[in-house]
């Protein structure tokens, strides 16, 4: 009865271990923690920056609609600019 949860903290402690990959050691938690830091500047702090400056956009936009300009520049047609050729819709002349 002793043993029953040794061989199962020894299982549990093999299952976790293997499914790191097959690198054991140090090497195996440097190389998890090179791969989280990458995971966290490559994906997670932009998107994170992307939502804060959204927020504050919103929040300026709600607190003085007269300040507030959008800085960027509206896409232009592409058909009215020549990028593609064809016939001009109607309602654009």
């Amino acid at each position: 009865m002793g043993s029953s949860w040794r061989r199962t903290l020894g299982n549990v402690r093999s299952f976790i271990s293997n499914s790191m990959g097959s690198v054991r050691g140090g090497s195996n938690i440097a190389s998890w923690v090179v791969a989280g830091t990458l995971a966290y500047f490559l994906w997670i702090k932009p998107s994170q920056d992307l939502h804060r400056q959204q927020q504050e956009k919103a929040a300026l936009a709600a607190s003085d609609p007269h300040r507030y300009v959008e800085k960027r520049k509206p896409i232009p047609d592409p058909q009215l600019t020549g990028l593609i050729y064809g016939a001009i819709m109607e309602g654009t002349k």
